[in-house]
């Protein structure tokens, strides 16, 4: 089976799907924005921060997740290490997040003969195009917990960054439409949709078995 990444707008489920996958199929949960939180605390001057300029943490974030995806799911790290140090059998991981460029990600992959995405991974982009503002900030508040940074918000916070969360979602859809992801919108009903998808993802690995 081919290891997975999610990627989607805010709030959206990637975590909770991953966390699904994990507990059903035995898969590594990679979370970027623990990545992320790792590289501010310790490589500040590489500017990869949460809660900043999401584009430029996107992008300077892009070359360690190229080469990351590239040395864990090419067969033998394509000849970047001086022994065989690549895949290894029944040990999958789904990379979930939201800092993803993948047209700064895909020459690097190159390097590594990864040619295309969806011929080596399983993508499953999530968005939610049919929520509202008001819609945002009411799964805000009631999904959040005291691990996401906008649990303290007041209303007028959160209204903005639904706002920005709205944009953010219809931009990131075009972007995974083009590099062959798998689009599931969970703007309602969204735990039945993320069951469904895990039992779609376990639909493939019987075929493939």
């Amino acid at each position: 089976m081919k290891n997975i990444i999610i990627a989607g707008s805010s709030r959206a489920g990637k975590s909770t799907l991953a966390r699904k996958i994990n507990e059903e199929l035995n898969y590594f949960v990679v979370s970027v924005d623990k990545l992320v939180a790792t590289f501010q605390g310790a490589y500040p001057q590489l500017d990869i921060r949460l809660n900043w300029n999401r584009e430029k943490t996107t992008d300077n974030l892009a070359p360690f997740l190229g080469h990351f995806l590239g040395m864990f799911s090419s067969a033998d790290g394509h000849g970047l290490l001086p022994y065989s140090h690549g895949a290894v059998k029944g040990n999958r991981f789904v990379l979930e997040g939201g800092y993803f460029n993948f047209q700064k990600i895909m020459p690097i992959l190159k390097t590594y003969g990864i040619e295309e995405l969806k011929n080596n991974f399983l993508l499953i982009g999530l968005v939610q195009n049919r929520k509202t503002v008001e819609e945002f900030v009411s799964d805000f508040k009631k999904y959040d917990t005291e691990d996401d940074w906008t649990y303290n918000f007041n209303d007028d916070d959160l209204r903005d960054v639904s706002e920005d969360a709205i944009s953010f979602s219809r931009s990131m859809f075009n972007h995974l439409v083009k590099y062959g992801f798998t689009i599931y919108d969970t703007s309602s009903e969204r735990e039945q949709v993320l069951d469904q998808i895990v039992e779609d993802i376990k639909y493939r690995y019987r075929r493939e078995e």
